[in-house]
């Protein structure tokens, strides 16, 4: 019972400090895990019916999740892509749920009974390896899942200087699409809230020119804003960024200009699925902002998370690939082990 007052409080003292942090996934499934053990102990020293049955419907949805857990996430992830890429179109950032599916699957293969009769010792050992690498990646996961879920909890306070609106591509080089269109709505939607209650605050749009696109991001947000009802004089333009990074370096530069060094309250917006990532950035650039993020179609929103869990796993490369390297010298001493005391 203690331990799980412990562990919620550092969970509690680190997301106070500082939301944008991995830690505070893994943290919370911390937390979590103790108040299961918790239950446990007490359904199965107690008694107690009602704690009793909770116990057994949890256990028997973890023994469920570890007997089919990656057929059923290798289907799910099969029928999403298919729907994404229908949706969508055939782009390679469109696979990733496709190619999650193959990977579940060869190692399912991999490490089924029948063939790895067949296999040499190496091979086994390769398996292993594999198996060890998706469960590094799964934990890794897992940790950034409910990072970005609680760092979406978030009711900001109607006295902002500006909202600072991230670009995404252009459709034919000047049309804004349905995405980059919801980060703008939620953005607007704020904007309209606090002219209510408060001052309106200024909407920065941020959003530099591609190779393919005929107008900068910046410039095509502004002009649909325009034309949902925001005011020329509250808007601002940011058209050099071609990346997050840069859309937070770039307009911190803009609000410093206009207002001071971090003399002001300033507030990001973009989709739930980049909030965190984004959040990352911002901290990065120096801006204390956090974000407000658009909802996303559900169709899309798992490719789009995997997309997001390989460019935060980018941004700390140098730590999971140490991680790797120290697996793979364990598996191979072990291997070697095998070999000469078997």
């Amino acid at each position: 019972m203690y331990l799980n007052v412990v562990v919620f409080l550092v969970f509690a003292l680190s997301y106070w400090q500082d939301r944008r942090k991995i830690i505070n996934g893994f943290l919370f499934n911390c937390f979590l895990f103790s108040v299961f053990i918790t239950l446990l102990y007490f359904s199965f020293t107690t008694y107690n019916r009602v704690l009793v049955m909770i116990s057994l419907v949890f256990l028997v949805i973890l023994g469920l999740i570890g007997v089919f857990g990656a057929f059923a996430l290798m289907v799910a992830s099969f029928v999403n892509a298919r729907i994404l890429i229908k949706k969508e179109g055939a782009r390679f950032s469109n696979f990733l749920t496709l190619f999650l599916g193959l990977a579940i699957l060869g190692l399912l293969v991999l490490s089924s009974t029948i063939l790895a009769n067949y296999l040499p010792e190496f091979m086994k050992d390769i398996t292993g390896f594999l198996i060890l690498l998706f469960l590094y990646f799964l934990f890794n996961f897992m940790n950034f899942f409910i990072a970005s879920f609680i760092y979406q909890i978030y009711r900001p306070r109607l006295d902002k200087d500006f909202i600072i609106v991230l670009g995404s591509g252009l459709i034919d080089g000047y049309i804004v699409p349905p995405l980059l269109q919801n980060r703008i709505n939620v953005a607007m939607n704020f904007y309209f809230k606090q002219s209510k209650a408060h001052r309106p605050p200024k909407l920065l749009f941020s959003g530099g020119q591609g190779g393919d696109e005929k107008i900068p991001e910046a410039v095509a947000m502004q002009q649909y804003a325009l034309k949902n009802g925001i005011p020329l004089e509250d808007t601002l333009l940011e058209d050099q960024s071609v990346n997050t990074l840069e859309n937070m370096v770039f307009s911190k530069k803009i609000m410093d200009s206009l207002k001071g060094d971090n003399q002001y309250k300033s507030l990001f917006a973009t989709n739930n699925f980049h909030l965190f990532r984004a959040g990352i950035y911002a901290k990065r650039a120096g801006l204390t902002s956090q974000g407000i993020g658009s909802k996303t179609a559900f169709y899309y929103w798992p490719n789009a998370m995997i997309r997001e869990f390989i460019a935060i796993l980018a941004l700390y490369k140098k730590w999971h690939l140490a991680v790797i390297i120290v697996m793979a010298l364990i598996t191979i001493a072990l291997s070697i082990i095998g070999y000469f005391f078997t």
